[in-house]
């Protein structure tokens, strides 16, 4: 069964939770996992295509949005219309809602902050994980 966890983050700063969101990618991906980063709009998806190659000094995080040559192979795959082609798995969920192909994966990450629009829709999609009977998990991050 899927393993679900929330990473409470306490910043209120949008980037912030992106930057965090380029961190759990690069860490699964040194761990030789496929990651799945699943946005709300072109938008997001874009800004975090641009934040993975300058988020950090010397990293670099082979990454590319969905729809570009073979998504299957990609080790990091963002997108937001779709369900991603091949295995990946983890996703780390940006959007306000649970996917619809979230159990396909072996983990999903839900990155919250302090945004009080983030963490009412953190709360709901934590319901519908609890109500389901997932394994779920809390991890509360300070950054100073």
């Amino acid at each position: 069964m899927t393993r679900v966890d929330f990473y409470i983050l306490d910043s209120n700063d949008n980037v912030e939770r992106n930057r965090f969101a380029c961190r759990l990618a690069e860490k699964a991906w040194q761990q030789d996992n496929q990651v799945y980063l699943h946005t709300q709009n072109n938008q997001q998806s874009q800004q975090l295509d641009q934040l993975l190659w300058n988020w950090r000094q010397a990293s670099f995080v082979p990454h590319q949005q969905q729809g570009q040559a073979d998504d299957a192979d990609c080790p990091v795959l963002i997108g937001y219309a779709h369900e991603p082609e091949g295995t990946h798995q983890i996703l780390i969920n940006l959007d306000h809602e649970v996917p619809g192909f979230f159990s396909r994966f072996e983990r999903v990450i839900e990155i919250v902050d302090q945004d009080e629009k983030i963490k009412q829709k953190a709360r709901d999609r934590f319901s519908f994980y609890r109500d389901r009977g997932y394994d779920l998990n809390t991890h509360n991050i300070n950054h100073h």
